[in-house]
């Protein structure tokens, strides 16, 4: 099997490097084979570089997620990477009758409510970047191509920049934390969702939208307050007290982006489909925490 991978760099992108490599020949770009900022999305270019390496899978895990700088400069560069660069792959792999797998996200939904989100509830995001994700989903769905589309939330992996490795070096920093307490997710772990993308290229030839995150629901706060305790029970050097962890609105902290505040994913539709396979049953939360924590102790 031949595939190639956009956006090898990335939390996601290095976690698949290492579960697709069994299944064949992976040819992986980053920016740096393939800036989806630039030429490529202007002229032919990408769509002639992705129908010359012939792949018979398509992985898609490029994205712009600067969440707040998309808001702040415009939409031209969120535009490109998460919708004009998906809607081009979406053509090649319709040509080539090939399959593409692409990620999305919770904030394609306005964060209304309390109830979890199933794939076909009205979609209205709230800022430029999930505006920019939803873009992209409906030129993959509309293009007829094969496809399988991921949405997620709250991922972290064991290498990047993310909110977990951000608590961690405050908690060794400071007397006092004050985190948010007002958004709700499932904190999700990219090497899970990268082994279930392995599986289901194997296994399945389905096609459609799936939501794919770990089970259980948190506040950031909550994920937090059990990440931190997590860490000093295992020996990380914690300065704050886990009495000094303060729970706060989404107001003290302003952000030039609206974010959800309910970015709860029914994954309901992912179980019935996949969960006969190896490794696709969503964990608890709390496990990939654990494992990020091993894999960090000192």
């Amino acid at each position: 099997m031949k595939i190639l991978l956009l956006g090898k760099d990335g939390q996601l992108g290095r976690e698949l490097q290492r579960s697709l490599a069994p299944l064949g020949i992976v040819t992986a770009w980053g920016r740096t084979e393939c800036d989806l900022s630039q030429t490529e999305l202007q002229t032919d270019s990408l769509y002639a570089k992705v129908v010359a390496t012939q792949p018979d899978v398509i992985v898609n895990a490029a994205a712009y997620t600067a969440v707040d700088k998309a808001e702040s400069e415009g939409d031209e560069l969120a535009h490109a990477i998460n919708a004009a660069a998906p809607a081009i792959l979406a053509h090649a792999a319709l040509a080539m009758g090939c399959r593409l797998i692409h990620y999305s996200t919770d904030y394609v939904f306005d964060g209304s409510g309390t109830a979890p989100w199933t794939e076909n509830a009205p979609t209205h995001p709230l800022n430029i970047y999930g505006k920019s994700k939803l873009a992209g989903e409906q030129s993959i769905q509309n293009s007829g191509c094969q496809h399988l589309i991921f949405r997620t939330s709250w991922l972290y992996a064991k290498e990047g920049c993310n909110f977990a490795k951000t608590m961690l070096r405050l908690a060794v920093e400071r007397d006092s934390l004050s985190v948010i307490d007002d958004q709700i997710g499932a904190p999700t772990d990219a090497a899970w969702l990268a082994d279930l993308t392995a599986q289901v290229i194997s296994n399945a030839t389905t096609s459609g939208t799936f939501h794919a995150t770990a089970t259980g629901e948190v506040s950031w706060h909550g994920y937090a307050n059990y990440l931190i305790a997590r860490a000093r029970a295992m020996g990380f050097p914690i300065k704050v007290s886990q009495q000094a962890i303060r729970a706060v609105a989404s107001e003290a902290f302003p952000t030039v982006a609206q974010r959800p505040h309910n970015s709860r994913l029914d994954c309901s539709k992912l179980t019935a489909t996949f969960g006969h396979l190896p490794r696709v049953t969503p964990p608890p939360w709390q496990q990939g925490i654990d494992q990020l924590l091993e894999h960090l102790k000192p």
